[in-house]
């Protein structure tokens, strides 16, 4: 059996997925969010980072957050403090035997991800279902790289996790019925919409998204516009809710590049060629919102363009 009965389940919530149990590797944004999610959603929580820091401050991170859905209407005190009684610290990486499914919420960096998995078949239960959050990366390859191809899937959250809806599934060339279903149980009672990719480089969303990114990207390195001028013409020209050089901020440009580098490896396409601006800034350290500097400065009071 590859599940537990499950027990407790809250009200509303529905007969819950035989996944009672979450562990994420990963407690940056990314791992956040989705530990705040699948906490809201009823399940146990298990995160674990690469110190004991790093976790405490994503859990005070999920708190906050939270607490502003609290301010704002959207969540129950009730609720929230439920909700941040399922999530627990997994300082080892053996803490998370428990997990009836461990999704990796790491950097967008292969050989990271492939170290962790390295580390972390040995400590999970036999049957467990392995997930990686890759918002690129080949499912089957990574897939390869552990003792469970047939219970390894891709389940990519959009950023920020809490607010987006939309979740991408990712089969790869192993991955068993059953723990596509399961997979599909669980963000389902997270009260997402999920969209089904096929396992090619940057999946749907990020297939269309990033290379529009990049040649905004362009845009602006063979000076057709300013950043404003580049993020004005897309709020109020296509009705963008954010411009794209402010998303790719909000994005990180170094998630960007390693996206757009997938592209350009997997595909063999000379569009998809990271614009050297882009490769500039990401050697700069000017990384977007999380370092202060990207296409806009945000260390004052408001964001300034940079170019």
């Amino acid at each position: 059996m590859y599940f537990k009965e499950s027990a407790g389940v809250p009200d509303g919530i529905g007969v819950m997925s035989k996944i009672e149990t979450i562990g994420i590797v990963g407690a940056g944004q990314m791992g956040g969010g989705i530990a705040h999610v699948s906490a809201l959603g009823g399940y146990k929580v298990l995160i674990h980072d690469t110190s004991a820091d790093r976790i405490e401050k994503g859990i005070a991170t999920i708190s906050g957050n939270m607490a502003r859905q609290v301010g704002s209407g959207k969540l129950e005190e009730k609720a929230r403090n439920e909700a941040m009684a399922r999530i627990s610290a997994a300082p080892a990486m053996a803490d998370l035997a428990a997990a009836d499914l461990v999704i990796e919420a790491a950097t967008e960096d292969e050989t990271v991800k492939r170290k962790i998995y390295a580390q972390l078949c040995p400590q999970l239960n036999p049957e467990a279902i392995l997930a990686t959050n890759t918002s690129s990366i080949s499912i089957t390859r990574l897939a390869a790289q552990t003792d469970r191809p047939e219970r390894f899937i891709g389940i990519h959250f959009m950023n920020p996790v809490p607010v987006m809806k939309l979740v991408e599934l990712v089969r790869g060339i192993a991955t068993e019925d059953q723990t596509f279903e399961a997979a599909k149980t669980y963000v389902k009672h997270l009260d997402k919409t999920i969209t089904v990719s096929e396992d090619f480089p940057a999946f749907i969303v990020n297939r269309i998204l990033l290379p529009m990114i990049n040649e905004a990207i362009y845009t602006l390195y063979e000076g057709v516009g300013t950043v404003d001028a580049i993020d004005t013409a897309m709020r109020l020209g296509a009705n963008h809710p954010m411009g794209p050089l402010q998303l790719a901020d909000f994005i990180g440009l170094d998630t960007c590049l390693s996206i757009m580098q997938v592209l350009h490896e997997g595909l063999s396409d000379s569009k998809y060629r990271p614009c050297p601006l882009l490769v500039k800034y990401v050697e700069a350290g000017w990384l977007g919102r999380k370092t202060g500097r990207g296409f806009y400065d945000y260390r004052g009071d408001h964001p300034v363009p940079t170019r």
